[in-house]
């Protein structure tokens, strides 16, 4: 952090580094995606699956608007939970449309891909970050400058 003319501290590059989320971006990457595809099982639901309109938009789109409220609220905890929520209501539209338990499952496996990569890698980061840390304390210890 830096001190701001105001006496306010700005993050510093290093600290907006420490803040982004490789979790948060994959998994709204796949729900931004996944978005795409529930939106179209509108018109399918209609058409082959003789689905009334108002219900296969109410399910179709209602299931494309909750990924990207899920995929925009990814900074909260809860939102990864909705997340699998969607994950589970995607393959379950597979007893309406069924090719959608073959795309509702691929989704869920890249879903879940992308949480567990993401935490894995969340993980490294903070163990990197905390190397980098002592590290830094250490040379300030012994009286180099911090680089």
């Amino acid at each position: 952090m830096t001190e701001a003319p105001e006496g306010r501290t700005t993050p510093t590059g290093l600290d907006r580094e420490r803040q982004k989320s490789p979790r948060r971006g994959m998994c709204a990457a796949v729900l931004t995606l996944e978005s795409i595809t529930l939106g179209l099982t509108t018109p399918v639901m209609v058409t082959i699956a003789d689905v009334p309109v108002g219900t296969a938009l109410a399910i179709g789109l209602g299931l494309a608007a909750a990924c990207l409220v899920a995929a925009g609220m990814l900074r909260k905890p809860w939102a990864y939970g909705l997340g699998w929520a969607i994950q589970v209501a995607a393959i379950g539209l597979g007893f309406v449309v069924p090719m959608m338990f073959f795309l509702g499952g691929l989704f869920a496996l890249l879903w879940g891909s992308a949480y567990g990569l993401g935490r894995k890698i969340e993980r490294e980061r903070a163990a990197a970050f905390a190397a980098h840390d002592r590290a830094q304390a250490e040379s300030r210890a012994e009286g180099h400058s911090p680089g």
